[in-house]
Protein backbone atom coordinates (compact mmCIF):
# COMPACT_ATOMS: atom_id res chain seq x y z
CA UNK A 1 0.00 0.00 0.00
CA UNK A 2 1.09 3.60 -0.58
CA UNK A 3 0.72 6.71 0.98
CA UNK A 4 1.03 9.74 -1.28
CA UNK A 5 2.56 12.53 0.35
CA UNK A 6 0.73 16.05 -1.16
CA UNK A 7 0.44 20.06 -0.95
CA UNK A 8 1.23 23.15 -2.32
CA UNK A 9 5.06 24.01 -2.40
CA UNK A 10 7.04 24.85 0.82
CA UNK A 11 4.55 23.78 3.36
CA UNK A 12 7.37 20.72 4.93
CA UNK A 13 6.72 17.74 2.97
CA UNK A 14 9.78 16.41 2.16
CA UNK A 15 10.79 16.88 6.02
CA UNK A 16 7.71 15.24 6.86
CA UNK A 17 9.10 12.23 4.61
CA UNK A 18 12.28 11.95 5.72
CA UNK A 19 11.38 11.67 8.83
CA UNK A 20 8.76 9.03 8.07
CA UNK A 21 11.40 6.91 5.77
CA UNK A 22 14.30 7.66 8.42
CA UNK A 23 16.34 9.23 5.77
CA UNK A 24 19.69 10.36 6.68
CA UNK A 25 20.42 12.60 4.15
CA UNK A 26 18.35 15.71 2.81
CA UNK A 27 16.33 14.87 -0.37
CA UNK A 28 16.78 17.03 -3.03
CA UNK A 29 14.20 19.04 -4.67
CA UNK A 30 13.82 17.23 -8.34
CA UNK A 31 10.58 17.84 -9.62
CA UNK A 32 9.96 14.12 -9.70
CA UNK A 33 8.04 12.32 -6.26
CA UNK A 34 10.71 10.87 -4.42
CA UNK A 35 9.78 6.73 -2.71
CA UNK A 36 10.75 5.27 0.76
CA UNK A 37 9.41 2.76 2.69
CA UNK A 38 8.45 3.65 6.41
CA UNK A 39 8.17 1.74 8.99
CA UNK A 40 4.81 1.59 10.98
CA UNK A 41 5.81 2.11 14.97
CA UNK A 42 4.06 -0.48 17.32
CA UNK A 43 4.37 -0.85 20.84
CA UNK A 44 3.19 -4.16 20.59
CA UNK A 45 5.90 -5.92 18.56
CA UNK A 46 7.65 -3.59 21.04
CA UNK A 47 6.93 -5.73 23.62
CA UNK A 48 6.60 -9.09 21.74
CA UNK A 49 10.54 -8.44 20.99
CA UNK A 50 11.45 -7.71 24.46
CA UNK A 51 10.21 -11.29 25.36
CA UNK A 52 11.10 -13.31 22.73
CA UNK A 53 13.89 -11.98 22.44
CA UNK A 54 14.49 -12.73 18.77
CA UNK A 55 17.33 -12.95 16.14
CA UNK A 56 15.58 -10.64 14.22
CA UNK A 57 12.70 -7.78 14.70
CA UNK A 58 10.40 -6.64 11.54
CA UNK A 59 7.55 -4.14 12.06
CA UNK A 60 5.14 -3.41 9.43
CA UNK A 61 5.95 -1.04 6.99
CA UNK A 62 4.14 1.57 4.11
CA UNK A 63 5.55 2.90 0.62
CA UNK A 64 5.99 6.37 1.32
CA UNK A 65 5.64 8.83 -2.00
CA UNK A 66 6.97 12.13 -2.15
CA UNK A 67 4.56 14.22 -4.19
CA UNK A 68 6.05 17.88 -6.01
CA UNK A 69 4.11 20.54 -4.49
CA UNK A 70 1.03 21.84 -6.79
CA UNK A 71 2.08 25.05 -8.06
CA UNK A 72 -1.90 26.55 -9.11
CA UNK A 73 -1.40 27.50 -12.70
CA UNK A 74 1.73 25.41 -13.78
CA UNK A 75 -0.07 22.88 -16.56
CA UNK A 76 2.59 20.76 -16.59
CA UNK A 77 3.79 20.52 -12.64
CA UNK A 78 0.16 19.84 -12.24
CA UNK A 79 -0.11 16.70 -14.35
CA UNK A 80 2.98 15.83 -12.86
CA UNK A 81 1.03 16.16 -9.71
CA UNK A 82 -2.09 14.50 -10.58
CA UNK A 83 -0.99 11.66 -11.89
CA UNK A 84 1.70 10.94 -8.78
CA UNK A 85 -1.54 11.09 -6.67
CA UNK A 86 -3.51 8.81 -8.93
CA UNK A 87 -0.52 6.29 -8.13
CA UNK A 88 -1.58 6.35 -4.19
CA UNK A 89 -3.74 4.48 -2.08
CA UNK A 90 -4.29 7.61 0.54
CA UNK A 91 -3.08 10.65 0.55
CA UNK A 92 -1.92 13.01 3.32
CA UNK A 93 -1.86 16.48 2.98
CA UNK A 94 0.82 18.27 4.51
CA UNK A 95 -0.85 21.89 5.05
CA UNK A 96 1.51 24.98 6.11
CA UNK A 97 1.05 27.08 9.51
CA UNK A 98 3.99 27.77 10.85
CA UNK A 99 5.95 31.30 10.20
CA UNK A 100 9.64 31.23 9.11
CA UNK A 101 11.44 34.15 7.29
CA UNK A 102 14.23 31.20 6.26
CA UNK A 103 11.41 29.66 4.29
CA UNK A 104 9.36 31.80 1.73
CA UNK A 105 5.47 31.15 1.63
CA UNK A 106 4.36 30.77 -1.74
CA UNK A 107 2.79 34.25 -2.73
CA UNK A 108 3.96 35.80 0.91
CA UNK A 109 0.74 34.41 2.48
CA UNK A 110 0.12 31.87 4.94
CA UNK A 111 -3.44 30.63 4.40
CA UNK A 112 -4.13 26.54 5.41
CA UNK A 113 -7.82 27.01 4.49
CA UNK A 114 -6.92 28.30 1.22
CA UNK A 115 -4.26 25.93 0.80
CA UNK A 116 -6.73 22.99 1.62
CA UNK A 117 -9.01 24.18 -0.59
CA UNK A 118 -6.85 24.83 -4.00
CA UNK A 119 -5.45 21.35 -3.40
CA UNK A 120 -9.20 19.73 -2.74
CA UNK A 121 -10.64 21.44 -6.16
CA UNK A 122 -7.66 20.19 -8.43
CA UNK A 123 -8.38 16.86 -7.01
CA UNK A 124 -12.55 17.27 -7.47
CA UNK A 125 -11.89 19.04 -10.86
CA UNK A 126 -9.38 15.61 -12.17
CA UNK A 127 -12.09 13.32 -10.79
CA UNK A 128 -14.90 15.90 -13.31
CA UNK A 129 -12.99 15.54 -16.24
CA UNK A 130 -12.78 11.93 -15.93
CA UNK A 131 -16.64 11.19 -15.67
CA UNK A 132 -17.07 13.43 -18.41
CA UNK A 133 -15.17 11.64 -20.52
CA UNK A 134 -16.53 8.27 -19.50
CA UNK A 135 -20.31 9.70 -20.22
CA UNK A 136 -19.21 11.03 -23.80
CA UNK A 137 -17.72 7.39 -24.86
CA UNK A 138 -20.31 5.56 -23.45
CA UNK A 139 -23.53 8.46 -25.31
CA UNK A 140 -21.08 7.31 -28.69
CA UNK A 141 -21.42 3.95 -28.07
CA UNK A 142 -23.71 1.48 -30.17
CA UNK A 143 -23.51 -0.52 -27.41
CA UNK A 144 -25.19 2.05 -24.62
CA UNK A 145 -28.10 0.25 -23.66
CA UNK A 146 -25.81 -2.21 -22.03
CA UNK A 147 -24.26 0.61 -20.26
CA UNK A 148 -27.30 2.59 -18.49
CA UNK A 149 -26.54 1.31 -15.21
CA UNK A 150 -22.53 3.01 -15.39
CA UNK A 151 -24.25 6.45 -16.69
CA UNK A 152 -27.02 6.38 -14.41
CA UNK A 153 -24.00 6.27 -11.60
CA UNK A 154 -21.65 8.59 -13.43
CA UNK A 155 -24.08 10.97 -13.71
CA UNK A 156 -24.79 10.62 -9.82
CA UNK A 157 -20.90 11.37 -9.36
CA UNK A 158 -20.47 14.24 -11.56
CA UNK A 159 -23.70 16.04 -9.43
CA UNK A 160 -22.05 15.76 -6.42
CA UNK A 161 -18.48 16.84 -7.85
CA UNK A 162 -20.18 20.00 -9.27
CA UNK A 163 -21.13 20.57 -5.76
CA UNK A 164 -17.57 19.85 -4.53
CA UNK A 165 -18.37 17.20 -2.90
CA UNK A 166 -15.92 14.37 -2.59
CA UNK A 167 -16.75 11.00 -4.85
CA UNK A 168 -15.85 9.28 -1.34
CA UNK A 169 -19.12 10.96 0.03
CA UNK A 170 -21.58 9.54 -2.54
CA UNK A 171 -23.06 6.27 -1.46
CA UNK A 172 -22.95 3.17 -3.61
CA UNK A 173 -23.79 -0.19 -3.30
CA UNK A 174 -21.68 -3.17 -4.12
CA UNK A 175 -22.67 -3.66 -7.30
CA UNK A 176 -22.22 -0.09 -7.92
CA UNK A 177 -18.71 -0.51 -6.42
CA UNK A 178 -18.10 -3.27 -9.34
CA UNK A 179 -18.62 -0.86 -12.07
CA UNK A 180 -15.95 1.65 -11.27
CA UNK A 181 -13.58 -1.07 -10.32
CA UNK A 182 -11.05 0.09 -13.11
CA UNK A 183 -11.51 4.26 -12.41
CA UNK A 184 -8.88 5.87 -10.62
CA UNK A 185 -10.82 8.60 -8.55
CA UNK A 186 -9.06 11.13 -6.58
CA UNK A 187 -11.11 11.93 -3.93
CA UNK A 188 -12.39 8.65 -2.97
CA UNK A 189 -9.00 7.92 -1.81
CA UNK A 190 -8.39 8.03 1.93
CA UNK A 191 -6.92 11.68 3.16
CA UNK A 192 -5.71 12.60 6.11
CA UNK A 193 -4.78 16.60 6.69
CA UNK A 194 -1.30 17.40 9.21
CA UNK A 195 -1.24 20.62 9.96
CA UNK A 196 2.69 21.27 10.22
CA UNK A 197 2.53 24.41 13.02
CA UNK A 198 5.46 25.93 14.69
CA UNK A 199 6.82 24.21 17.77
CA UNK A 200 5.12 27.09 19.99
CA UNK A 201 1.63 26.83 18.51
CA UNK A 202 1.86 22.38 19.04
CA UNK A 203 2.59 23.15 22.58
CA UNK A 204 0.29 25.99 23.17
CA UNK A 205 -2.81 24.76 20.87
CA UNK A 206 -3.24 28.27 20.41
CA UNK A 207 -2.21 29.77 16.70
CA UNK A 208 -4.44 31.25 14.24
CA UNK A 209 -7.30 29.62 12.36
CA UNK A 210 -6.89 26.76 14.68
CA UNK A 211 -10.96 26.75 15.69
CA UNK A 212 -12.14 27.51 11.87
CA UNK A 213 -9.64 24.73 10.94
CA UNK A 214 -11.26 21.85 13.34
CA UNK A 215 -14.80 23.48 12.60
CA UNK A 216 -14.10 22.71 8.43
CA UNK A 217 -12.60 19.22 9.52
CA UNK A 218 -15.84 18.30 11.25
CA UNK A 219 -18.01 19.82 9.00
CA UNK A 220 -16.10 17.98 5.88
CA UNK A 221 -15.32 14.90 7.84
CA UNK A 222 -12.01 15.16 6.72
CA UNK A 223 -9.37 14.06 9.67
CA UNK A 224 -6.59 16.53 10.68
CA UNK A 225 -4.09 16.19 12.94
CA UNK A 226 -1.13 19.09 14.34
CA UNK A 227 2.25 17.94 13.80
CA UNK A 228 5.71 20.46 14.24
CA UNK A 229 7.95 19.39 11.75
CA UNK A 230 10.91 21.20 13.44
CA UNK A 231 9.97 19.58 16.73
CA UNK A 232 9.89 15.91 14.73
CA UNK A 233 13.14 16.25 13.54
CA UNK A 234 14.33 17.14 17.12
CA UNK A 235 12.86 14.48 18.59
CA UNK A 236 14.44 11.95 15.64
CA UNK A 237 18.03 12.92 16.34
CA UNK A 238 17.44 12.04 20.06
CA UNK A 239 18.07 8.49 21.62
CA UNK A 240 16.56 6.88 24.85
CA UNK A 241 15.81 8.79 27.85
CA UNK A 242 17.03 12.09 26.22
CA UNK A 243 13.67 11.36 23.59
CA UNK A 244 11.89 11.15 26.61
CA UNK A 245 12.85 13.62 29.12
CA UNK A 246 12.67 16.21 25.58
CA UNK A 247 9.02 14.94 24.85
CA UNK A 248 7.96 15.02 28.26
CA UNK A 249 9.56 18.60 28.90
CA UNK A 250 7.52 19.66 25.93
CA UNK A 251 4.17 18.01 27.01
CA UNK A 252 4.28 15.55 23.97
CA UNK A 253 3.15 12.06 24.52
CA UNK A 254 3.66 11.15 21.17
CA UNK A 255 5.28 11.59 18.10
CA UNK A 256 3.61 13.53 15.28
CA UNK A 257 5.38 11.08 12.52
CA UNK A 258 4.40 7.79 15.17
CA UNK A 259 0.11 9.19 14.86
CA UNK A 260 0.83 10.32 10.86
CA UNK A 261 1.95 6.36 10.08
CA UNK A 262 -0.31 4.91 12.42
CA UNK A 263 -3.35 6.63 11.28
CA UNK A 264 -2.86 6.34 8.11
CA UNK A 265 -2.09 2.63 8.18
CA UNK A 266 -5.52 2.61 9.73
CA UNK A 267 -7.38 4.51 6.91
CA UNK A 268 -6.01 2.19 4.00
CA UNK A 269 -8.05 -0.36 6.04
CA UNK A 270 -5.15 -2.35 7.18
CA UNK A 271 -4.67 -4.26 10.43
CA UNK A 272 -1.43 -6.66 11.92
CA UNK A 273 -1.13 -9.97 12.93
CA UNK A 274 2.28 -11.41 14.42
CA UNK A 275 4.04 -13.93 14.16
CA UNK A 276 6.78 -14.51 17.10
CA UNK A 277 9.84 -16.76 18.12
CA UNK A 278 13.18 -17.21 18.66
CA UNK A 279 14.48 -16.06 15.29
CA UNK A 280 12.18 -13.12 14.29
CA UNK A 281 9.23 -11.34 15.68
CA UNK A 282 7.06 -10.50 12.85
CA UNK A 283 4.50 -7.83 11.83
CA UNK A 284 2.63 -8.84 8.61
CA UNK A 285 -0.09 -6.50 7.28
CA UNK A 286 -3.52 -8.00 5.50
CA UNK A 287 -6.40 -6.23 5.25
CA UNK A 288 -9.31 -5.91 7.61
CA UNK A 289 -11.62 -8.59 7.09
CA UNK A 290 -8.81 -11.19 6.03
CA UNK A 291 -9.97 -14.55 6.64
CA UNK A 292 -7.27 -17.04 8.31
CA UNK A 293 -6.28 -18.73 5.00
CA UNK A 294 -5.78 -15.53 3.12
CA UNK A 295 -3.09 -14.29 6.08
CA UNK A 296 -1.58 -17.46 5.93
CA UNK A 297 -0.55 -16.65 2.17
CA UNK A 298 1.08 -13.40 3.08
CA UNK A 299 3.90 -15.53 4.62
CA UNK A 300 3.63 -18.39 2.05
CA UNK A 301 1.68 -19.48 -0.74
CA UNK A 302 2.65 -22.77 0.31
CA UNK A 303 0.84 -21.77 3.79
CA UNK A 304 -1.89 -21.15 2.19
CA UNK A 305 -2.23 -23.96 -0.24
CA UNK A 306 -1.73 -26.40 2.68
CA UNK A 307 -4.17 -24.50 5.38
CA UNK A 308 -4.41 -27.29 8.19
CA UNK A 309 -5.35 -24.81 10.90
CA UNK A 310 -4.57 -21.34 12.98
CA UNK A 311 -3.17 -21.61 16.60
CA UNK A 312 -4.11 -18.01 17.85
CA UNK A 313 -3.57 -16.19 21.13
CA UNK A 314 -4.43 -12.72 21.39
CA UNK A 315 -1.29 -10.15 22.08
CA UNK A 316 -3.52 -8.76 25.07
CA UNK A 317 -4.35 -12.14 27.05
CA UNK A 318 -0.29 -12.95 26.66
CA UNK A 319 0.90 -9.50 27.61
CA UNK A 320 -1.78 -9.72 30.51
CA UNK A 321 -0.08 -13.32 32.07
CA UNK A 322 3.74 -12.67 30.73
CA UNK A 323 4.32 -16.21 28.92
CA UNK A 324 2.69 -18.38 26.41
CA UNK A 325 2.37 -21.61 29.28
CA UNK A 326 0.45 -18.93 31.37
CA UNK A 327 -1.92 -18.42 28.33
CA UNK A 328 -2.25 -22.36 27.80
CA UNK A 329 -3.16 -22.70 31.53
CA UNK A 330 -5.86 -20.37 31.17
CA UNK A 331 -7.58 -21.56 28.05
CA UNK A 332 -7.06 -18.85 26.31
CA UNK A 333 -4.84 -20.45 23.35
CA UNK A 334 -7.39 -21.50 20.41
CA UNK A 335 -7.41 -23.64 16.66
CA UNK A 336 -9.47 -21.50 14.20
CA UNK A 337 -10.47 -22.98 10.75
CA UNK A 338 -9.68 -21.56 7.43
CA UNK A 339 -12.54 -18.83 7.69
CA UNK A 340 -11.64 -17.35 10.62
CA UNK A 341 -11.52 -13.60 10.23
CA UNK A 342 -8.31 -12.46 11.34
CA UNK A 343 -8.22 -9.48 14.31
CA UNK A 344 -5.76 -7.01 14.75
CA UNK A 345 -3.08 -8.14 17.02
CA UNK A 346 -3.75 -11.60 17.29
CA UNK A 347 -0.69 -14.13 17.26
CA UNK A 348 -1.03 -17.09 14.94
CA UNK A 349 0.61 -20.07 13.98
CA UNK A 350 -0.47 -22.11 10.96
CA UNK A 351 -0.26 -25.64 10.85
CA UNK A 352 0.19 -26.56 7.32
CA UNK A 353 1.00 -30.07 4.61
CA UNK A 354 2.09 -29.45 1.01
Amino acid sequence: MQLGIIGMPLVGKTTIYELLTDSKEKISNSGKANMGMARVPDVRIDYLSGLFKPKKTTYAQLEILDIPGLVPGAEKAASVFLEAVRQADALLHVVRLFDDPSIPSLNGEIDPLKDIETINYELLLADLDLIEKRIERINKNKKKNLMLGELALLERLKEAVENEKPLSSVEIDKEESELLVNYRFLTTKPLLIALNVSEDALINKDYEQRAELFKYSEEYHLPMLEVSASIEREIAELDGEEKNIFMAEAGIEEAGIVKICRSMYHRLGLISFFTVGEDEVKAWTIEQGSVARKAAGKIHSDIERGFIRAEVVEYQHLKDLGNMAAVREKGLFRLEGKEYLVKDGDIVHFRFNV
